[in-house]
């Protein structure tokens, strides 16, 4: 039987300890600029009293920044809070790909998100989905992950949950997503949940949430604020701050099947139909793709699958074959 190395990144915080600190995840990272260098990922840790523990995350994609903005200013905040139990904010979990402001890590390709458990030998994001998979997760309660749509997508502001074996367990995500209050609350089906971080939380019995907020790779005011008072709902709703979740409307949605995805069948040049938040009927034509190497061909339309809310899009202009271009979820 062979042994699991320990995870060479270190801390320098003490996360048993009381009060607030403010430090790194230090992983050592030998390149030609550094021979003896490491990679320094900001954490801050606050903990008062035996409540429960919070982990909230941003960055998990380079490119999503309304997560991490809330999440930065937290940080900032957090030492004047009266908490009850434990906060440890990782702004930017995959720090290369945040700093090159990419969806994956310029040093080895990875996405975060697609690499849990990850190899406590292996890669430079191998290495920071080990250490989130064996020392983070285990000693969290809660856990938000938040996401946006980085480059490549746009979304209307969503909290997630995920449709789970244990229904105990899947009725306190919801319970967790509804308490987050965003304009959209909806059990999101994942294209592929191999790998995700999503999927390593909920498979440890953990109350796990994400969010989609907006995207094209630039943060919006709305989407932050979102954000911000999302976090202060979860930490009420855990009993980690006192007092109860702001409520406000919230667009209640699913995604029963496959068919919510709508995918490119051709390179092209897309044009979204209709605006994100709209109600659509199946059938109802949502996007043409056209083909931008000659004039006098029609454009391929695409239709809604079914009775929804459009919810997301392609954001840049030029599209993959095979690339999803639009997502429909049914409104329950």
């Amino acid at each position: 039987m062979t042994l699991l190395r320990d995870n060479p990144i270190t801390l320098t915080v003490d996360l048993e300890q009381e009060g607030v600190q403010h430090g790194f995840m230090k992983l050592p990272h030998s390149h030609d600029a550094s021979a003896w260098g490491s990679l320094m990922i900001p954490i801050t840790v606050a903990k008062n009293s035996t409540g429960p523990t919070v982990l909230l995350t941003g960055g998990n994609h380079g490119d999503e920044y309304e997560g991490p903005l809330a999440l930065f200013d937290l940080a900032n905040q957090i030492s004047g809070l009266d908490i009850n139990g434990r906060v440890i904010i990782v702004p930017a979990m995959n720090l290369p790909a945040f700093r090159a402001a990419k969806r994956t890590s310029p040093l080895d390709g990875g996405n975060l998100n697609r690499l849990f458990p990850g190899k406590p030998d292996g890669t430079v994001t191998e290495k920071i989905a080990d250490y989130f998979q064996r020392t983070l997760l285990p000693m969290a309660d809660y856990v938000l992950d938040f996401h946006s749509g980085g480059q490549t997508l746009d979304f209307v502001p969503f909290c997630a949950a995920h449709v789970l074996e244990n229904k105990s367990q899947q009725d306190q995500c919801v319970a967790a997503m509804r308490a987050f209050n965003a304009p959209y609350s909806i059990m999101l089906l994942e294209v592929d949940a191999v790998g995700m971080f999503d999927t390593a939380a909920e498979e440890m019995g953990k109350v796990f949430i994400s969010t989609e907020l907006g995207g094209g790779g630039a943060p919006q005011p709305q989407h932050v604020a979102v954000a911000k008072r999302g976090i202060v709902n979860l930490l009420k709703h855990v009993h980690v701050l006192e007092g109860e979740p702001d409520k406000t409307p919230t667009i209640n949605l699913d995604m029963p099947d496959g068919r919510c995805y709508v995918s490119s069948e051709s390179d092209g040049l897309f044009e979204p139909c209709v605006e994100l938040g709209m109600r659509v009927k199946k059938g109802q034509t949502v996007a043409r793709v056209f083909d931008p190497t000659r004039t006098g061909t029609r454009p391929v339309v695409y239709e809604s699958p079914l009775d929804g809310i459009f919810i997301a899009r392609h954001f840049p202009g030029l599209v993959k074959m095979g690339d999803i271009i639009c997502v429909v979820a049914v409104e329950v």
